[in-house]
């Protein structure tokens, strides 16, 4: 990472169960946004973890995802406003190619995915991080969304999204109190947005001085 160039932005770590709407709100916000998922380690890794007892890639595992190498793409965004990024298919476990996120201006960008939590500490002690939010719909509603949009989408086999679909449905308040505990807020549509634009108007205050724009990321259940 570029330890010499000065932090002139800073990032918002989204993250909230599969399904519960980050995509949605990240884009509703305006501001740029870091695709987390683009981050997974391709379907060959022989260190991606499986469920218990099963063949089956456990894809909700922290570890089937590359958080070195996001920690690195957000550094470069927050010092010099432009990555380039590894482009992920789903659908085939795979990288199909690069691209390039600039922020241009803003001083502040959302980097979104099922486990931004796990690098907030991260984040913060690079100091990089404005907030860690993570949202929160309600399971039987994070199911639904998450299972038609996975199957519109052909991410998987439809035995697996059920399998995955309820295994996370019953999971999900352990999910949100992990990821709580990492040091992402819990809340929900609104509040996440009213947070998004209290961190933007701190990064926009602070803009040039070199400070921290940094808001509380206390957490609750």
């Amino acid at each position: 990472m570029s330890s010499q160039s000065p932090i002139s932005a800073r990032v918002v770590l989204l993250c909230g169960p599969s399904g519960s709407g980050k995509s949605l709100l990240a884009a509703r916000s305006g501001l740029p946004v870091l695709r987390l998922d683009d981050f997974y380690k391709e379907g060959d890794d022989p260190t991606l973890p499986l469920m218990a007892g099963t063949s089956d890639i456990d894809w909700d595992h922290p570890g089937s995802w590359d958080a070195d190498t996001a920690v690195a793409a957000i550094d470069r965004l927050c010092r010099t406003r432009r990555t380039q990024v590894p482009v992920y298919d789903i659908s085939l476990s795979a990288r199909t190619g690069e691209g390039t996120v600039d922020i241009g201006g803003t001083p502040l960008f959302i980097a979104e995915g099922i486990f931004a939590a796990e690098i907030v500490t991260r984040c913060r002690e690079l100091g990089l991080l404005a907030d860690a939010l993570c949202l929160n719909r309600g399971a039987v509603r994070t199911f639904r969304r998450r299972f038609l949009r996975d199957l519109k989408e052909g991410r998987k086999s439809v035995p697996f999204l059920l399998r995955r679909g309820w295994r996370l449905m019953r999971l999900e308040r352990s999910i949100i109190a992990r990821q709580t505990a990492l040091g992402a807020y819990a809340c929900d549509r609104d509040e996440a947005l009213g947070r998004l634009a209290t961190a933007a108007v701190a990064g926009r205050a602070g803009k040039g001085t070199g400070t921290s724009t940094s808001t509380s990321t206390s957490t609750r259940a």
